[in-house]
Order: structure tokens, then C-alpha cells, then sequence
């Protein structure tokens, strides 16, 4: 077997007589030596004409391929001690399949509800205008995550293996290829079923899972002050060995929780902005150079980052062939976030672009200690839905409009999930933010000629991009006041989308199962 680095055009990739010719070309052997081509990673480059640059494994006559085994060693758990996780996002639902390979009982306690009933909840909201506290868009089994396209890529990978938390979502229903992708996702459509599948295997080998009970205190052992367990609004009380707090950056209920006992919290920075919807065709014709290019791509994507005034603007979260959906977790809140189902067939590409936001931004947030940026959050939120009406109504302004300050009267179709109304956005967003995305605006149409266009819409407001708070834990993983407690995953400030969530998860899990 050898080991080759290629670098191929669409059509070469995508056809296996071309491909197999263009490894024998590369390895100077005859197509018919080769038994099998392995791709074991491939990206996508455009940047000096368009070619697949992939590492595959090349197998030669004699050699036999044997398809890798995505089985976990998962141990039956129901006679193991239990350990309590709140909340089921990605953070949580690892940390549980982890708790299980260690012989730990999982008892996770989700305040929403399962993927298949949050879903009708989140078609009455998109009807209706008003929001579900417990089960929305960011609440409810898979987190939020689930509709938010299921991207996969991460910088993350000192906490834990990258690959380890890929082979379990392919061993519940994901497509194989994300194991090999440099930029994977599932799609919002696959991955409610990829995380029935994950609710399953934890029942199956003894684990629990326990939906609508909405944690509202700590149960400590007065003995020995440990917290041991948690209590839920209804009155239900669940203990266990220890308790992974993996709740989520938007359960405001739990800072607020600490804030009133006077349980340590920290300031953390954060970023704020709009979602930015251009049509897909001309983000392709941007990347691809043209119209021209070979059918066999996909919907092209991009990142994008500029430095102005001292302030990081950046895409964040970009959803090709995407949808914008209302993100916001109470009534009176206007939020926004981009979701994609697998094939990204939308007509329409829609990314964040945020700008990054510390306490010394907003001095006279300062009353509220490590609550600032969270009240700073809450109260940009208001003046968004304020100025749209409410309802879940989106405040809109075409991107050149509101770069060159002239007015909102006319508007783009848009794919977002509920009402647009034209506003200007200079009234919404905090006067630093709006003049760093204007000044990044215009940046990225230097980067990406065609990207500054009056074809492009902006919605407000994209403000759930991370936790502006965090909850803060010691080198073993625990509360520096609260003895068993693990504060996990986004909503306690460690991670920042599905995969270092999860692998935030199991790096906790370790920590308990190590515990003395």
C-alpha cells in the first residue's frame, strides 16, 4: 500500500476510471496494478485554478482494502456509578458516549425536548412569532447546533482526538466523507436523525435521559460541601458521582443562577454583528473564478477576517446553499443564525460577520461585573426586535445601502425564516460595531471582488456567535468554589462549535472518571 499526495481537477476526483489513471500516472505504475484509491483527506482549492488536493492510501494487485470499523467499545452502564449532565448538545451527548466506553452511568437532564418534538415547536414559532423558552432553535436535544448546518471543522484539537469524535457521528448515521473532508458538515436535515441515533445508543447501554426539566439550583452535600447533584424547576432532583454542566451560551438562567448565590463567573469577550446573504450563484462565479466552472462542485464558501480599529471582523459560521433562521430564546429578542440542509441547494449563501466585542468596549457596562457583556448582549437584542416590530421580525438593510448610509426603503429577497423589515442599522447596532463592519465590508470586496454589491442583504442581529461569559474551572476540571461541579462546552466559555464542544466533553468526563 503506498501513501501518495494528488492534486486533481472536479472531474478527475469525482470519476474513478480518470482518478485510478491519475494515481497510475503519479505512482508510475499501469491503472490495472491498482486494486483500490483510498482518499483519506481532501480540501478544496481555488485559489490558482480549481483542484482537489487529497491524500489517498493507493493499493496495488495482492493488497485486500478493509473498510475501517466505526464501533465504539461502549460498556453496559447500568450498574455503574451515575454522573449527571446537564444539558444534551454536542458537549453533553459526548460526554455521555464517553461516560458509557468508561463504565460511568450518564443521566443527562435537558430543560427541552427530543429532536423530533422541538422541531414542530420550532414550525409554531417560525408561525407564530413567538418563541418556546425551552425548546427553540438553541434548546432542546443536539443543542443548538442541530440547526446550524452541523459544521464539523475546528482548530481545536489539543483537548482531545478529532477523528475519535468524527468515527462516532459516522457510527450513528453521518456520511463517511466527513472523515476525510478539511471542512466537513452534516446538514441540518441529516443530523436530527444522527442525534436520535446517539439518544439511542446512551439508552441502549443503561444510560438516561430526562427531557423537559429545566435545572434551577445546585444540590450540595452538606457534609461535605461537594456539589452532588442538581434541582429542577418541577421539583425532580438528580445526583450522581458529579454533575457536567453543559448547558449552552445561550441558557442566560444559569449565569443568573450563579449571579444571585455569588458562585464565581468571569467577563469573557465575545463578537456581535449581522448575517450577510448574497446569492449563492455569484459567491460561486467569486470563488470559481466565473460562471464556467465544472458542475461537479459544490456551493462554494469563504472566510473571511480584517483587523479595524483595534477590532477583529470576521465571517463566522458560513452556510452555503443556506437558510437564516430567528435564533432568539425568549420573547423580545431579535437574534439571527444560518442553518443548511446536506446537499446545500438553497439559492442563496448567508454568513455572521462579527465584530469582536471585550468589557473595555463598553465601560458603562461596567456596574455589572462579570455579567457586562452578557447585559450588553441582552439589551442589542432588545433594540433589534424593538425596531423591527417584534414578532421574530428581522431588521434588514441592503449591505451597500447601509455602508454609504442610504436608508432602508429597498430590500433584497431574502431565505429567512419569518418577516424582514426595512431598518437602518445604524439605529440597532452600538455605534463601534456598525463603523467596524462598515470599514470590513469594504475590505472583504477588496479580497473578494464582487462580495461588496447592493445584491447582498444584511439581518439583525447575529449575536449568539459565543458565551460572553465564563463559568471558570481549575486544572482538574472543577468550579473553583464548587467541588464536583465540570463546567463544559460553550456555555461555560471552553469551546466553540459542535466539535470542540464534544471533544470539551469528553475531556471533562476524563476529569470525573479520574477524580479521587
Amino acid at each position: 500500500m503506498k501513501n501518495v499526495e494528488l492534486n486533481l481537477t472536479p472531474e478527475e476526483y469525482f470519476t474513478p476510471a480518470l482518478l485510478k489513471t491519475a494515481v497510475a500516472r503519479h505512482i508510475g505504475l499501469a491503472a490495472d496494478d491498482i486494486v483500490h484509491v483510498e482518499v483519506v483527506r481532501r480540501s478544496l482549492d481555488s485559489r490558482r485554478g480549481i483542484r482537489y488536493r487529497c491524500q489517498a492510501e493507493v493499493y496495488l494487485a495482492g493488497e485486500t482494502f478493509t473498510p475501517p470499523d466505526y464501533h465504539s467499545p461502549y460498556r453496559d452502564c447500568r450498574g455503574g456509578q451515575p454522573v449527571v449532565i446537564v444539558g444534551a448538545g454536542p458537549a453533553g451527548l459526548f460526554a455521555a458516549l464517553h461516560a458509557i466506553e468508561l463504565g460511568l452511568k450518564p443521566v443527562i437532564v435537558e430543560r427541552g425536548k427530543s429532536v423530533d418534538e422541538r422541531r414542530r415547536d420550532i414550525t409554531q414559532m417560525v408561525r407564530c412569532g413567538s418563541v418556546n423558552a425551552d425548546s427553540n432553535w438553541c434548546f432542546g436535544e443536539g443543542g443548538a447546533g442541530t440547526y446550524s448546518d452541523g459544521k464539523l471543522y475546528t482548530r481545536s484539537t489539543k483537548r482531545g482526538n478529532v477523528a475519535d469524535v468524527m468515527r462516532k457521528f459516522v457510527e450513528h448515521g453521518a456520511d463517511p466523507k466527513i472523515t476525510i473532508d478539511a471542512h466537513a458538515h452534516i446538514g441540518t436535515d441529516r443530523l436530527s436523525g444522527i442525534i436520535a441515533n446517539i439518544r439511542a445508543t446512551i439508552i441502549g447501554y443503561g444510560g438516561e435521559i430526562h427531557f423537559g426539566q429545566r435545572v434551577d439550583d445546585l444540590v450540595v452535600d452538606p457534609t461535605t460541601g461537594r456539589v452532588k447533584g442538581v434541582r429542577c424547576v418541577g421539583g425532580d432532583t438528580f445526583e450522581g458521582r458529579a454533575v457536567l454542566l453543559a448547558t449552552g451560551h445561550s441558557a442566560r438562567d444559569i449565569y443568573e443562577l450563579f449571579c444571585r448565590r455569588g458562585w464565581l463567573l468571569e467577563a469573557k469577550p465575545f463578537a456581535i454583528g449581522v448575517r450577510v446573504e448574497h446569492p449563492q450563484r455569484l459567491i460561486d462565479d467569486i470563488q470559481y473564478h466565473g460562471p464556467s466552472h465544472s458542475p461537479l462542485l459544490p456551493p462554494s464558501a469563504y472566510s473571511l477576517t480584517t483587523q479595524v480599529d483595534g477590532h477583529g471582523v470576521f465571517s463566522f459560521c458560513m452556510c452555503p446553499g443556506g437558510i437564516i433562521v430567528p435564533a432568539a430564546t425568549a420573547d423580545g429578542e431579535q437574534v439571527v443564525n444560518g442553518m443548511s440542509n446536506a446537499s446545500r441547494s438553497s439559492a442563496f449563501a448567508n454568513s455572521g460577520i462579527a465584530v469582536t466585542v471585550a468589557p473595555s468596549d463598553v465601560p458603562e457596562y461596567g456596574v455589572h461585573g462579570a455579567m457586562a457583556l452578557l447585559r450588553f448582549q441582552q439589551d442589542v437584542e432588545r433594540q433589534a426586535a424593538a425596531a423591527a416590530g417584534g414578532g421574530l421580525k428581522a431588521p434588514t438593510q441592503r449591505l451597500t445601502d447601509f455602508c454609504e448610509g442610504k436608508g432602508a426603503s429597498r430590500l433584497n429577497r431574502t431565505n429567512y425564516m419569518g418577516q424582514t423589515v426595512g431598518v437602518e442599522l445604524d439605529g440597532v447596532l452600538p455605534d463601534f460595531v456598525a463603523r467596524c463592519l462598515k470599514q470590513g465590508f469594504r475590505d472583504f470586496g477588496r479580497k473578494m471582488r464582487g462580495f461588496y454589491t447592493d445584491q447582498a442583504s444584511l439581518l439583525a442581529v447575529e449575536s449568539r456567535t459565543s458565551s460572553p461569559i465564563r463559568i471558570p474551572r481549575g486544572e482538574n476540571g472543577e468550579h473553583p468554589q464548587l467541588k464536583g461541579l465540570y463546567p463544559c462546552g460553550e456555555g461555560a466559555g471552553y469551546a466553540g462549535g459542535i466539535v470542540s464542544s464534544a471533544l470539551d466533553g469528553i475531556h471533562q468526563m476524563e476529569q470525573i472518571a479520574n477524580r479521587s
